[in-house]
């Protein structure tokens, strides 16, 4: 991207105009830094594609591939900031230089704020050993608006709004809930240009089987065993770009979806922009056709990812949803495709693994708190099944149930599921009129129980080894968890206090600042690491908590610029939330984004869905039908710190979304709207 003009219009009343120099010496310095990207940087000409013809009409503003023809590039938050917070941006530079100049222009190109970038955060790779913060914080003026360097080489970044939460990340939350109501499974499906028809109706008469044993791919051998049932396992959410369906990963990102329209009404609950509400019911009804609350039996996968020489499992083939109830006709080997298994935990009454037990019964417990108005037999429902379903945690496991194979989804701590189970029971039952027939109705035995694995999580060997996604919920744990021990009046006598939860909550958030501190973008997750887009908004969410909590404000920098790194603050300045920003991910691993799609990032696209993000790691495999893009990556010349990126249908560890992934950012976007980030 190009940048503007040196001359300016007089800046507005009460705004300092910058410092210029002559137009000569603009003229002058312009022509050197155009010898300096000539000569002395050749590589970091533009390589920006053609912009396609035609309106856009994703909610946050056109798709492009933001690289500017210069040799430096600006990064910023793409969906903007909020007026009340913190403002950064980054300027990758080919030289190391000192005293880089920039403004901040308007809609209308005046200029409303001028200032010098901060010191240098460090190099990124060998095309740019210098990043500088440039920071705009005094401009609050709602309204859209660019950065753009003047000297010593020019570049400008993508335009940017500045305002209230709402207005800034109102759109956001919209893509977010058109992401969720995609990815529905079943007969209630959401007609829109991706989606055309249900999916998946045989689910409502699927067979249960014990689970087999597979290898670290997931392949078995012979044939599944049947255990003689059928159940309903209709509806649910696809996990990913696949068509499999899990409890584990729909427990905790209903246990999200549910937190936010409980916490956040005005931003995504009833009569919102964006009604969560709906969808957060879809899936917990989901979670009750999963467990058998007669036999006390949970059932925690539907679909097999992969078969054997004689058996096709989802990963196994390309394809719309709504093909698969009659997939290959009568070829037995396409029999698992048409006719889904449901996957036993184990026998009627038996001990359930514990991050399932735990995240179950909180997404359920949760369910009763936001449902006990509205449908109160819907409400009691999840209530008697999230207590049940508590009761049988297996609290010495040997290896976690997650997937089949485990290593689709290699979880190891449990503890914060279980601290968060029993949270979310005590906050059900500490209102009172409870509904008949429940085991127990004191608030206190939950009360104690919380505090005991939180006791656990604290001192166990996962502590703050990782910070909010779906492999350690401890931070929305502890978050509630202290709001509970308020609500009880701080009780004394348990294993933990709220001081123990707040220090454990700031010992995340600093490992996470000390990582921050040595990025160029001070990410709070190393880019190099799996899951860095969720990561980061994870952390943006226990960041506002933790000083929500302390009544501080000493994590709100670092909130916003965590979730800047989701949104275009990277190196490869690239949102990685789809439709959200004006450079996001186009060639998406999701069968119906890639076959119903564009692949240019116009309409239809998956909006707001989060993919994995950069990482080390980068899968090129293809399969028949699979729409494959143009070969060339543009991003390759900003891969750096061990990371890279490619939008590429057919690098999953990059470009393939999930609904796990993408519940924090719906709880950071709602904190912001909320103006509480």
């Amino acid at each position: 991207m190009g940048s503007r003009d040196a001359t300016r219009p007089t800046a507005p009343c009460g705004v300092q105009a910058p410092d210029r120099p002559p137009l000569l010496v603009i003229v002058l310095l312009a022509a050197l830094a155009a010898f300096v990207a000539a000569f002395l940087c050749p590589l970091s000409s533009s390589v920006a594609a053609a912009a396609p013809s035609g309106p856009v009409a994703t909610a946050i503003g056109a798709p492009s591939l933001a690289l500017s023809p210069g040799v430096a590039y600006v990064r910023v938050n793409q969906v903007g900031y909020t007026a009340a917070l913190s403002k950064r941006a980054y300027l990758m530079m080919p030289i190391v230089f000192s005293g880089a100049t920039f403004v901040v222009v308007d809609a209308h190109g005046s200029i409303v704020f001028s200032g010098v970038a901060g010191a240098d955060l460090g190099g990124w790779n060998g095309r740019f050993p210098a990043v500088y913060p440039l920071d705009f914080s005094p401009v609050s003026e709602p309204g859209s608006y660019r950065v753009e360097v003047l000297w010593p080489l020019t570049a400008a970044s993508p335009s940017f709004g500045i305002g209230d939460g709402a207005s800034v990340y109102g759109g956001a939350l919209a893509n977010a809930l058109r992401f969720y109501q995609v990815q529905r499974d079943g007969p209630d499906y959401v007609r829109s240009e991706l989606r055309r028809a249900p999916a998946h109706l045989n689910d409502s008469r699927a067979m249960t089987c014990v689970t087999p044993k597979v290898d670290a791919d997931g392949v078995f051998r012979g044939d599944l065993k049947a255990l003689g049932v059928r159940r309903n396992v209709s509806g649910g959410w696809w996990d990913a770009g696949d068509y499999l369906k899990f409890v584990q990963t729909t427990s905790y990102t209903d246990a999200l979806l549910l937190a936010g329209v409980r916490d956040y009404p005005a931003e995504i609950g009833p009569g919102s922009g964006a009604d969560f509400t709906a969808e957060a019911r879809f899936g917990a009804s989901w979670l009750l056709r999963m467990w058998d609350d007669a036999t006390k039996t949970l059932y925690y996968q539907v679909g097999i990812g992969a078969g054997n020489a004689a058996t096709a499992g989802d990963h196994d083939i390309w394809r719309l949803p709504q093909r698969d109830d009659a997939y290959g006709g009568a070829d037995r080997v396409y029999r698992y495709i048409r006719h889904r298994p449901a996957f036993r935990a184990g026998p009627p009454g038996s001990k359930i693994s514990p991050n399932l037990a735990g995240r179950d019964a909180a997404a359920l417990a949760e369910a009763y708190q936001v449902f006990k108005g509205s449908d109160p037999a819907f409400a009691d429902r999840c209530l008697l099944a999230a207590q049940h379903i508590f009761d049988l945690a297996d609290t010495s496991p040997h290896r976690l149930l997650t997937a089949i194979p485990w290593d689709f989804y290699p979880e190891t701590e449990w503890r914060d599921d279980l601290e968060l189970g029993a949270t979310e029971l005590y906050l059900a039952l500490a209102p009172g009129e409870l509904p008949a027939g429940l085991p127990h109705t004191d608030p206190a035995v939950y009360l104690a129980l919380a505090a005991h694995w939180a006791h656990a999580y604290i001192t166990g060997p996962s502590d703050a080894a990782d910070t909010l996604n779906l492999y350690d919920d401890s931070g929305f744990a502890h978050y509630d968890l202290c709001r509970a021990l308020t609500l009880a009046g701080d009780p004394g006598g348990l294993e933990v206090t709220r001081a123990d939860l707040l220090g454990d909550l700031q010992k995340q958030l600093d490992k996470a600042v000390a990582q921050a501190r040595t990025d160029p973008f001070q990410a709070g997750y190393a880019w190099d690491q799996w899951d860095t887009a969720t990561h980061d908004a994870g952390l943006a969410v226990t960041a506002g908590e933790y000083d929500e909590l302390t009544g501080t404000a000493d994590y709100a920098d670092w909130a916003s610029r965590w979730l800047a790194n989701v949104l275009g603050a990277n190196a490869w300045g690239s949102s990685f939330v789809v439709g959200d920003g004006t450079t996001f991910p186009h060639r998406l691993q999701h069968q119906v984004a890639n076959l119903r799609g564009s692949l240019n990032g116009y309409p239809p696209v998956l909006l707001g869905a989060c993919v994995e993000g950069p990482n080390s790691d980068q899968d090129m495999g293809t399969m028949p039908h699979m729409r494959i893009g143009p070969p060339a990556n543009p991003f390759s010349r900003f891969n750096g710190h061990g990371a890279r990126w490619r939008d590429a249908v057919q690098d999953y560890p990059n470009t393939e979304p999930a609904i796990d992934l993408t519940a924090p950012t719906v709880l950071a976007f709602a904190r912001m709207a909320a103006g509480v980030y």
